[in-house]
C-alpha cells in the first residue's frame, strides 16, 4: 500500500469545535426569532447544514417546515419566514418577490434573512430597489470552515474560483482572510506562513490587518499548527485538469462527493436503493484506499474480503461462551465491514464500466504525453478525434471566451498555419536529444511556462524501469508515475528550504507575489508539536490527488530520516562516527556529490540541519542541508475554499454568474 500508517504521525487539531461553534450560532440566530417558523435553505447550503445541524437539531428550535429556495411556500405556511441564502442577488430578487406578494394579498409575516458566511452590500441594494428593504432584518451566520475529515476543511464556497479567477470579483478575500483569524484564535499562532499568488497575498495581508485590530485572543495558546502555505488556483491549472486516477478522485469524478459524502446508485448497490455514503477516515475500508491509485485497490479488496471471510468462518470451533463474547464483540463490526466492502466493490466495478467506454486508458496516455512533451502530434490527433465525435456549437462561444479570458485556452498567431507548427516540430523529432525537443516546445508555447517550471522542478520523473504503484517513491503515483503535482512540489521545495531563496527562477515564471513570514517565538521552538503540522491552503479548490500526494509526501519524507540529522550533538570520537554514518545514510538515499572535505560539512548538518555539505544529484534544486522542515511524521491538513476537480473547473467556465 502506498501510505501505510505510522506510529509516530503527529495528531491533527480537533476540528470538531469548528462544528460545535457553527451549530451553537445557527441556533442562536433562530431563536432571535421566537416561535414556529418556515425556514428557506439555499441548495448548495443544504449539504453543509445536514453535517451541521440536522433536521431534528432544527425542529428543536421551532423550525416547522423547510423548503429549498426557489420554492414557493405552501398556502398554509407560517406567519414567520427564516432564510438561509448565500449572499447572491438573485436570491434576494426571490426573497423580495415572496415579501411583495404578501404585501399584495394583505398577509403579514416577519422576515429574517441570515446570509452565509457574510453578506454583500449589493444584496441590502437589491432589496432597497424592490421596495422590501424595511420589511427584513439581516444577519449573518459566521459559517466560515466545515470540517470534512480529520484532515480536511472546506470553506464550501465553489463560486470562489470563477469569482476571482475569472472575473476579478476580491468579495471573498474576506471569509478567507476570516477563517484564517478563526484557525489562528483557536488553534494558537501559526510558527511560519509562506504564500504564492496574488490572492494567497492580499488573503494574508488581510488576515493580518484583522489581527491587529483584534485582541489576538490565540496568541497566549500553545500552537498546534507549525507551518502554513496559502496558495492560488492559478498557480497551478494543469493538476487540476488531470485526470485523477487515485481512488478518492475517481469516486469524486464519477459519483460527484459532496460535503464529503457520496450517494451510490443501483449499479453500486446491487439493488433498487441508492444509498448516501460518508467518506472518512472513520470508514475502515475506505481509509485504507482512499490515497491509492486505481490499480491497487482491486487486490486489496479481494485480499480484505478474504480475510473478512475467514474471520467470519472461525465460528464454526468455537463453544457457546465463545459465540457468545463474538456476538456481542465482533459480529456488528463485521457486517458494518462487510456492507462497506460490498459498497466499494461495486463502486469499483462502476468506475471500471464508466471510464472503459469514455476511452480512459487512451485519454491518461495522451496526457501523459502532453506533459512529457512527447509524441504531441498522436495527442491531437487524439484530441481532435473526440471533438468530431461531438462537435461543439455556438452555446459555447462564451465558454471559449472565458478560457481564454482565464489563460486555459490561446490562440494561434496570426499567419502561423498548424502545418507551420508541425513542421518545426518534425525537424526537431528527428533530432533525439529529449532536451532539444523539450525547448521547441518552451519556444512554441508562448504564453505558458509549465514546461520551463517542469524541467527546473523535475516534474517528469526518469525512470530507470516500470514504475512501481504498489511501492511509490514520491508524489508522482497520484499520476500514474508520469507527473508530481506542480501545487505539491512548489510546498515541498518551499518548506525544505524553509524559504523561497533558490527557486527565483520558477517564482518569476509563476508571475510571483510569494511571500514568507515568520513567529520566531513559535518557529524557534522545537519542543512543539506543532512543528509538525503543516496546513495547505488552496485558494480556489484542491484537488484529492493533490491531498492524496501531500499525506504521502508527509510521511514518506518523515521516513527517510533526513529530517533528524540534527536531533543531538555528539562529542569527541561520537561526532565523528556520527558524522560518518549520517553521510553514509544521506549518499545511500540520493545520488549525492561532496561539495567540500572534512568533518565541518557533516557536523553543519548534525547540528542545525543547515549544512551546505552535500548536493543531490537526483533532485537538483534541491540542498539537503534544507530539509529540516520535514521530521519524522510530518502531518499535511487541508483548508480549501472547495474541492474541484477538471469537470467542475469546466462548469465553472460555462455558468453564468450569479
Amino acid at each position: 500500500m502506498a501510505l501505510a500508517g505510522r506510529r509516530d504521525a503527529p495528531e491533527p487539531p480537533d476540528f470538531g469545535i469548528l462544528k460545535r461553534l457553527a451549530r451553537d450560532q445557527l441556533v442562536y440566530l433562530l431563536e432571535q426569532l421566537p416561535g414556529k417558523k418556515d425556514l428557506f435553505i439555499e441548495a448548495d447550503l443544504m449539504s453543509p447544514l445536514d453535517r451541521i445541524a440536522n433536521v431534528s437539531i432544527l425542529k428543536q428550535h421551532d423550525v416547522d417546515k423547510l423548503y429549498k429556495v426557489e420554492t414557493r411556500p405552501a398556502p398554509g405556511a407560517s406567519d414567520q419566514f427564516c432564510f438561509l441564502v448565500r449572499p447572491r442577488v438573485r436570491t434576494m430578487r426571490f426573497i423580495a418577490d415572496i415579501v411583495n406578494a404578501d404585501k399584495m394579498s394583505g398577509r403579514s409575516r416577519k422576515y429574517k434573512i441570515i446570509f452565509s458566511p457574510q453578506k454583500f452590500y449589493a444584496c441590502e441594494m437589491v432589496l432597497e430597489e424592490e421596495g422590501v428593504f424595511g420589511d427584513v432584518t439581516c444577519d449573518e451566520w459566521s459559517f466560515y470552515l466545515l470540517p470534512l475529515d480529520e484532515d480536511i476543511i472546506s470553506m464550501e464556497l465553489p463560486e470562489f474560483f470563477r469569482d476571482y479567477f475569472l472575473e476579478g470579483d476580491h468579495r471573498w478575500i474576506n471569509p478567507v482572510a476570516r477563517a484564517l483569524q478563526l484557525l489562528n484564535s483557536l488553534y494558537g499562532p501559526f510558527g511560519k506562513t509562506y504564500g504564492i499568488g496574488r490572492c494567497a497575498k492580499m488573503s494574508y495581508e488581510l488576515w493580518r490587518d484583522l489581527e491587529e485590530e483584534s485582541e489576538s485572543e490565540g496568541q497566549g495558546r500553545k500552537p498546534e499548527i507549525g507551518h502554513v502555505f496559502l496558495m492560488d488556483r492559478d498557480t497551478d491549472y494543469v493538476t487540476a485538469l488531470c485526470s485523477q486516477v487515485v481512488y478518492e478522485g475517481l469516486v469524486d469524478d464519477t459519483f460527484r462527493i459532496k460535503c464529503g459524502s457520496v450517494d451510490f446508485g443501483p449499479d453500486v448497490t446491487s439493488s433498487d436503493k441508492s444509498i448516501k455514503v460518508l467518506l472518512n477516515s472513520q470508514d475502515k475500508v475506505f481509509s485504507q484506499i482512499r490515497n491509492e491509485h486505481f490499480s491497487s485497490v482491486f487486490g486489496f479488496l479481494s485480499q480484505k474480503s478474504r480475510n473478512l471471510q475467514a474471520q467470519y468462518d472461525r465460528r464454526r470451533g468455537m463453544d457457546i461462551k465463545q459465540m457468545k463474547d463474538f456476538v456481542s464483540q465482533e459480529l456488528k463490526g463485521l457486517k458494518q465491514e462487510h456492507r462497506l466492502l460490498s459498497l466499494h466493490i461495486g463502486a469499483c466495478e462502476s468506475i471500471m464500466k464508466k471510464k472503459t467506454k469514455q476511452d480512459f486508458q487512451e485519454t491518461i496516455k495522451a496526457e501523459h504525453s502532453l506533459l512529457e512533451g512527447f509524441d504531441v502530434r498522436e495527442s491531437t490527433s487524439f484530441i481532435e478525434e473526440h471533438i468530431d465525435r461531438q462537435s461543439y456549437g455556438p452555446e459555447h462561444l462564451l465558454t471559449f471566451h472565458n478560457l481564454k479570458r482565464i489563460g486555459l485556452l490561446t490562440e494561434q498567431s496570426a499567419g502561423e498555419t498548424l502545418t507551420a507548427v508541425e513542421s518545426k516540430v518534425s525537424k526537431l523529432v528527428t533530432d533525439r536529444a529529449a532536451g532539444k525537443i523539450t525547448d521547441a516546445f518552451n519556444s512554441l508555447a508562448r504564453k505558458s511556462n509549465f514546461r520551463a517550471i517542469s524541467k527546473k522542478l523535475g516534474l517528469i520523473p526518469r525512470l530507470d524501469g516500470e514504475y512501481d504503484l504498489k511501492m511509490p517513491r514520491d508524489m508522482a503515483y497520484v499520476f500514474g508515475g508520469a507527473y508530481v503535482p506542480l501545487s505539491c512540489k512548489i510546498i515541498e521545495q518551499v518548506l525544505e528550504r524553509r524559504d523561497w531563496q533558490g527557486l527565483e527562477e520558477v517564482v518569476r515564471l509563476l508571475n510571483g507575489n510569494e511571500f514568507s513570514v515568520s513567529d520566531s517565538a513559535v518557529e524557534d521552538n522545537p519542543a512543539w508539536e506543532s512543528q509538525r503540522i503543516v496546513l495547505a491552503v488552496f485558494l480556489g479548490g484542491c484537488t484529492f490527488s493533490e491531498i492524496a500526494a501531500l499525506r504521502f509526501l508527509g510521511k514518506e519524507r518523515g521516513r527517510s530520516g533526513l529530517g533528524r540529522v540534527g536531533s543531538r550533538q555528539e562529542p569527541g570520537d561520537a561526532a565523528i562516527a556520527a558524522c560518518s554514518q549520517a553521510g553514509s545514510v544521506l549518499r545511500n538515499q540520493h545520488r549525492l556529490k561532496p561539495l567540500g572535505k572534512g568533518v565541518a560539512r557533516y557536523t553543519a548538518l548534525l547540528e542545525n540541519g543547515r549544512g551546505q555539505g552535500w548536493e543531490c544529484q537526483c533532485c537538483p534544486t534541491a540542498r539537503l542541508g534544507h530539509r529540516r522542515a520535514f521530521p519524522t511524521g510530518c502531518k499535511f491538513i487541508f483548508l480549501t475554499t472547495a474541492i474541484t476537480n477538471s469537470a467542475r473547473m469546466m462548469e465553472a467556465m460555462i455558468e453564468a454568474k450569479a
